[in-house]
């Protein structure tokens, strides 16, 4: 066999083995998805049945009548659209300064130079160690002492100081794979750090924005804790405590309670479909370099 054959042979023998990998490897994400979808296939199909097939023994895998009235009479006791309204009320604002203020921290720490920058970072770093349990009564109380309790401004105006130091961090991270030639050419150019910013930075960090804005949007609407330190008035509820209220008044309609389970993470679960794709790019791409 010439030389040339056999390096032929190999190649076609390497090919095999990396398709043949490659399709396990397929076949276990198929496995894992469908394990992590499970919980939610399993409420879905909750709320399709009775309560009687509900606590019927073995448990049906799919339900043996399909009941899409539950959702219906779920939303005559559940206020759906009262609590998705306030909730969203919360999270637009909330998202927004985030995303824009933790672009401007990030692009601060990234792009300009400042005395004390480097000890500023540092502490805004070391800030995530710091539990929010720790903050909760101080704030509180100084939230009381401006009568801002049962309004939805302790919800949305922390969320105006970068959202947290891990979005200043994602960002500035970011930030640091643009090219400073770029910066030098505008600034001869006659641009400012604020055109700069907006012209330069922000559309080549796209994508490292859209994460900010999901996993913010995700901490928000899981944040419970917050919600109902600061919000007693029903007229006020977010989702996250209408159902909870929702699910302590019916403690034994587990179907109505599937029902408003279900309806609760679907805007949830859009919101990221929608921006699946930046979020993935964003992760995938944090930290590295052009």
């Amino acid at each position: 066999m010439s030389v040339a054959a056999a390096k032929k042979n190999h190649l076609a023998s390497r090919k095999k083995r990396e398709r043949t990998v490659d399709i396990l490897c397929f076949i276990l994400l198929i496995l894992l998805g469908l394990v992590v979808l499970f919980p939610i296939y399993w409420i879905f199909r909750s709320s399709l049945m009775s309560n009687g097939e509900l606590y019927a023994y073995p448990p049906a895998f799919t339900p043996p009548e399909w009941r899409f009235s539950n959702y219906a009479d779920t939303l005559k006791s559940f206020e759906y659209l009262t609590f998705l309204g306030n909730t969203m009320t919360i999270l637009i604002p909330a998202v927004l300064g985030a995303v824009i203020t933790a672009t401007m921290g990030g692009y601060a720490f990234a792009r300009l130079r400042f005395r004390g920058k480097k000890f500023l970072f540092t502490l805004c770093v070391g800030s995530m160690l710091l539990p929010s349990m720790v903050t909760l009564i101080p704030l509180f109380i100084a939230w009381s002492k401006l009568g801002l309790v049962n309004t939805y401004w302790p919800l949305i105006l922390p969320h105006f100081c970068g959202g947290g130091a891990f979005n200043i961090f994602l960002i500035r991270q970011f930030v640091k794979t643009v090219p400073r030639e770029l910066d030098e050419a505008a600034t001869i150019d006659g641009c400012g750090f604020f055109r700069i910013l907006l012209f330069i930075i922000v559309p080549a960090i796209k994508s490292a924005m859209i994460v900010v804005g999901l996993l913010k949007f995700i901490e928000l609407w899981n944040d419970l804790l917050q919600q109902v330190t600061y919000i007693t008035r029903r007229d006020r509820y977010t989702l996250a405590l209408g159902l909870n209220i929702f699910r302590g008044s019916f403690n034994d309609d587990w179907s109505s309670i599937m029902c408003a389970t279900c309806l609760s993470f679907i805007p949830g679960i859009v919101f990221y479909l929608i921006g699946q794709r930046y979020f993935v790019e964003g992760i995938v791409m944090t930290g590295m370099k052009n």
